[in-house]
């Protein structure tokens, strides 16, 4: 929030609640119960000029969107901006330069490499395994069978790339977010494997919450600047 950082659900451990698996609702209960808390806890009861970002994985379907916008239009907030995860990392991580950029996000239970042209997702690629999946492996597997899924990705958007933009995006530096960018192992091997540098944020595992955080501050004090502004949710 701006002005206050990170706010955390107020009530850590209270049960096993783990609304949110590979990207998607799957317990809409619990998640609005979270939701809820969060809200109480960083807004109030009054939330009617409260504007909420909600980023959500790059190949999120549009039932998934749809349903997280059902629960956030719950909690009474006037207004909900709505954009991609890789948006918000590059946000706050990537060059104020416009054209290509790539971003990977190797998350806990996802990974994604997404290719930005101007802003905008040009291509994107998603594995369903992450960090909790790589954990069961030995501990000296684990870069490398992290770093193959990503280099897998990137490989197959080269393939189907017509206009140079993954190379332009590779002599830029991608942005790595996420868990698995706090592993030095990982990044110095993806630098290598691709031949370029890497940018990484001073937290990768908070790249894209603070990334939306920063777009928030934006639109707040422009209120038109984002095509993405929804107005009160229905």
């Amino acid at each position: 929030m701006p002005g206050r950082g990170l706010v955390l659900d107020p009530l850590p451990g209270s049960g096993d609640e783990r609304p949110v698996r590979r990207g998607r609702i799957v317990d809409p209960e619990s998640c609005g119960r979270l939701l809820g808390r969060i809200a109480d806890a960083a807004l109030g009861p009054d939330r009617s000029d409260s504007v909420i970002v909600l980023s959500h994985p790059v190949l999120a379907g549009a039932e998934h969107r749809t349903a997280a916008r059902a629960l956030l239009a719950g909690l009474g907030t006037s207004r909900v901006l709505v954009l991609s995860s890789a948006r918000a990392a590059a946000a706050y991580a990537g060059p104020r330069e416009t054209g290509p950029l790539l971003v990977v996000d190797m998350g806990a239970e996802l990974t994604e490499v997404t290719l930005l042209v101007n802003g905008l997702v040009a291509d994107a690629r998603q594995a369903e395994s992450g960090l909790d999946d790589l954990d069961r492996l030995d501990p000296v597997k684990l870069p490398a069978a992290l770093v193959r899924t990503v280099l897998d990705m990137i490989t197959s958007m080269w393939r189907h790339d017509r206009h140079g933009a993954i190379r332009g995006a590779l002599r830029k530096g991608p942005v790595l977010a996420g868990g698995g960018a706090l592993r030095a192992d990982v990044t110095d091997r993806i630098a290598r494997c691709l031949g370029t540098r890497v940018r990484l944020a001073d937290d990768p595992s908070t790249t894209v919450v603070r990334g939306a955080g920063q777009i928030l501050s934006s639109v707040l004090g422009r209120p038109a600047a984002s095509p993405e502004t929804f107005g009160p949710p229905r």
